[in-house]
């Protein structure tokens, strides 16, 4: 199958021939337009003002996107915030983690990431769920993350800083290309502002995250190419097995994906059990941390101990 024309729901990347899209163009001779769906537009201080929350009083943030980060430090600067050196960050992917250099000294900070997804990142917080966690986001209301702090029981706070605005999309004619792939929710209701009629287009739809196969669901619009898969972890994956002739695959799920995880961890027994945190209580968490500083005090003194009964057998011999 060959798809002459494919409409990517994104900006266009910086360098085409280091973007993954790049394998597309030369291997299927695709003409790809890029065009991002929405727009973002910040909160004003004043606006964030009105949340009543405060950046300071929190001990860890969680960036989900670039967006994130740009605007967490927008409103700190402009609320006239100091961000302390103690905060913790914890970031979806390792090139989110890598940006907050724009910001911070990142050597000097607590920073920790994880390997693709959302998922990845929850294991790692898992750890630390004494912390007071910030998140700074849209004002989607369920996204996948958001379910997956919520499924986790974390302790949180959502931080609308920026909202999403659709995009007029009226200057393309959707019969013109093959397919259309699409990433959030947000893009498939700028669709439908702009196109009421699109569900009943024969149009060829890609989708990557429930959130966005959802929105398709609820708008009663077709999904053909699916992600993220087993056999396809990227749209790019995706939109080639689907050139392939490849049948579609099921979707993996964030909460399967954590499951799986977990088994291969060995964190969960034959029944595929949610895996829980080892100490989910913080009181419980002070008390061992508590116990474990006293007893390595007491390991310190005893030493200490015995190399100062040490040097004064050194200096006094016993005499026969």
């Amino acid at each position: 199958m060959k798809a002459k024309k494919i409409l990517i729901s994104q900006p266009q990347p910086t360098d085409i021939e280091k973007s993954p899209y790049k394998k597309l163009i030369a291997k299927y001779h695709a003409n790809i337009t890029f065009f991002k769906f929405f727009d973002i537009v910040g909160l004003t201080a004043t606006e964030f003002r009105r949340t009543r929350i405060h950046l300071h009083e929190y001990t860890a943030v969680i960036f989900n996107s670039k967006n994130s980060v740009d605007h967490f430090f927008r409103l700190a600067k402009e609320l006239r915030e100091v961000i302390p050196e103690s905060m913790k960050y914890f970031c979806t992917t390792e090139a989110i983690a890598l940006y907050l250099q724009t910001y911070i000294q990142y050597r000097k900070r607590k920073i920790f990431f994880g390997e693709q997804s959302f998922a990845d990142l929850i294991e790692i917080m898992e750890r630390h769920r004494e912390e007071r966690f910030i998140y700074p986001c849209s004002d989607e209301k369920q996204t996948d993350s958001i379910r997956q702090l919520d499924r986790a029981k974390f302790k949180y706070t959502k931080a609308v800083m920026y909202t999403l605005v659709p995009r007029d999309l009226t200057q393309f004619k959707l019969s013109d290309f093959d397919i259309i792939a699409l990433f959030s929710p947000i893009g498939v209701r700028s669709l439908l502002q702009s196109f009421p009629d699109v569900k009943d287009e024969p149009l060829t739809i890609a989708a990557f995250g429930t959130s966005t196969h959802a929105a398709l669901a609820n708008a009663g619009i077709k999904l053909s190419i699916a992600a993220p898969t087993k056999s396809s972890p990227s749209m790019v994956m995706a939109i080639e097995n689907y050139l392939l002739g490849k049948e579609q695959e099921e979707v993996i799920s964030p909460k399967q994906n954590a499951q799986k995880k977990a088994t291969a961890t060995g964190k969960v027994g034959l029944a595929s059990k949610k895996p829980k945190s080892v100490i989910a209580d913080k009181t419980k968490y002070k008390q061992l941390q508590e116990e474990r500083k006293a007893k390595a005090a007491a390991r310190r003194a005893e030493r200490a101990a015995a190399k100062e009964s040490a040097q004064q057998e050194d200096v006094h011999p016993a005499k026969d």
